[in-house]
């Protein structure tokens, strides 16, 4: 049931999705084909029996579950949904957020964030349509990808220094930053996710404030 209730507290059901966005279950399944549209983050599979007074039933559904974010995404959508265009604008908010983080303080020496950014939104597009940053980042969108990216390469360039070559102030800025576009991570992947082992852990061994 922890599964269920992180799933139905934190993403929209696709009826959920279909039904707030306006749009049918064709124009979505569309979408998902043209590359425009991310998959689901989850897929769950339910086999159950019910018990009454009229005897036993047995059923099985499966429900796909989309990050709260995609509501605005199909938004563009409807707009335009030529395959380049709709790249283009992902990679457009990507690049605004990589330099709005830079120009907040958050720098890495790493090439996919600077000369080999180009290359490096294309394999997040990858990774996006995939659905796989709907279920790691909060919203699923081009600026959480881009501020958890930063932020993971931050700690890590950090935490491969001699502790005491360690700005603290700075680990905790990236920490804040990754834990503030993370998703919290279903349940049975927490302990398994970069939100613990890069902010749960990181402010437990470094006494990290929020």
């Amino acid at each position: 049931m922890n599964l269920i209730n992180y799933l139905n507290n934190n993403y929209f059901t696709k009826q959920q999705l279909l039904d707030l966005a306006k749009i049918t279950e064709t124009e979505l399944l569309n979408f998902q084909q043209q590359n425009v549209m991310p998959k689901c983050s989850y897929k769950l599979k339910l086999h159950y029996t019910s018990h009454s007074f009229f005897g036993e039933f047995n059923d099985q559904s499966e429900i796909e579950y989309y990050a709260k974010g995609y509501l605005s995404w199909l938004g563009i959508l409807k707009v335009t949904e030529d395959p380049q265009t709709v790249f283009n604008l992902f990679a457009l908010r990507y690049t605004k957020a990589i330099t709005y983080l830079k120009n907040s303080g958050h720098h890495s020496d790493d090439n996919t964030v600077n000369s080999a950014l180009n290359l490096h939104i294309k394999q997040e597009w990858k990774s996006f349509l995939e659905g796989i940053y709907g279920l790691c980042t909060h919203s699923g969108l081009p600026e959480d990808i881009a501020a958890k990216e930063v932020a993971i390469l931050q700690i890590n360039e950090m935490l491969a220094l001699d502790e005491t070559g360690i700005d603290l102030t700075e680990l905790t800025k990236a920490v804040n930053l990754l834990d503030k576009s993370s998703a919290m991570f279903a349940p049975h992947e927490r302990l398994k996710s970069s939100r613990h082992r890069l902010v749960d852990e990181v402010r437990r061994l470094y006494t990290l404030t929020r």
